[in-house]
């Protein structure tokens, strides 16, 4: 039996949902985040020494980070479902989203987050302003022009196909999630209006009966990068 150590409002929802579609047994260890650090509990370290999650533990053997796991459930307990034969375009496509997730996407939405709270910290009166420009330039120098030029071949590229590896819904669309997810959060300039594509894509992806198991699953849900 596998157990996904669960830690709320973290990327490890979409490993619920990944063997929700797979129609895998397993159960769930929730943990909470600290309420002030928002960071990982520490009982998290006695299952993987960098205390974070995702993690699953399959029978005794414990995978950790997020296309890892992806890639050993599909792997393992796919069937050949979820992926694309080898040696098509669409398994290339598959293993390139695999990796752009947390690649290429995932770190300037992360930067972005860092930033928001730094203007949102709590600081002498005189200092906020050097604090809120400091913060204002490295959005403009950064992390927009970024983000914009992600999101923009995001939509492009599904110009030409309904889900990221093709016709067909794949694991590499549950690892896509979690970014797109947190930059439809407000976090990022993803809109229905500014990105339709993109949104009709999430739209079709938080529709899917396995998608609304595993919020059944792993409890209440709010992106957090």
């Amino acid at each position: 039996m596998i157990t996904v150590h669960h830690l709320e409002n973290s990327r490890s929802q979409r490993v619920l949902w990944l063997l929700e579609e797979l129609g895998t047994p397993y159960t769930v260890r929730r943990y909470a985040r600290h309420p002030v650090t928002l960071l990982a509990p520490p009982e998290l370290k006695a299952v993987h020494p960098l205390g974070k999650s995702p993690v699953i533990d399959d029978d005794g053997t414990v995978v950790a980070e997020s296309g890892a796991i992806v890639e050993y459930l599909v792997d393992t307990h796919g069937g050949g479902r979820l992926k694309p034969p080898p040696g098509t375009p669409e398994a290339r496509r598959y293993t390139y989203w695999l990796h752009f997730a947390e690649g290429s996407l995932m770190p300037p939405l992360l930067v972005a987050l860092i930033f928001a709270r730094v203007r949102g910290a709590k600081v002498p009166f005189f200092v906020k302003p050097i604090v809120k420009g400091i913060a204002a330039q490295v959005h403009k120098a950064y992390i927009d022009p970024n983000v914009n030029k992600l999101l923009a071949f995001l939509e492009s590229e599904l110009q030409q196909r309904e889900w990221f590896a093709g016709d067909e819904f794949t694991a590499a669309d549950v690892q896509m999630s979690y970014p797109l997810e947190a930059a439809a959060a407000g976090r990022a300039g993803f809109t229905a209006q500014s990105h339709p594509r993109l949104h009709a894509w999430l739209m079709r992806c938080q529709a899917r009966p396995a998608y609304q198991r595993a919020l059944a699953a792993g409890g209440p849900y709010s992106v957090i990068p």
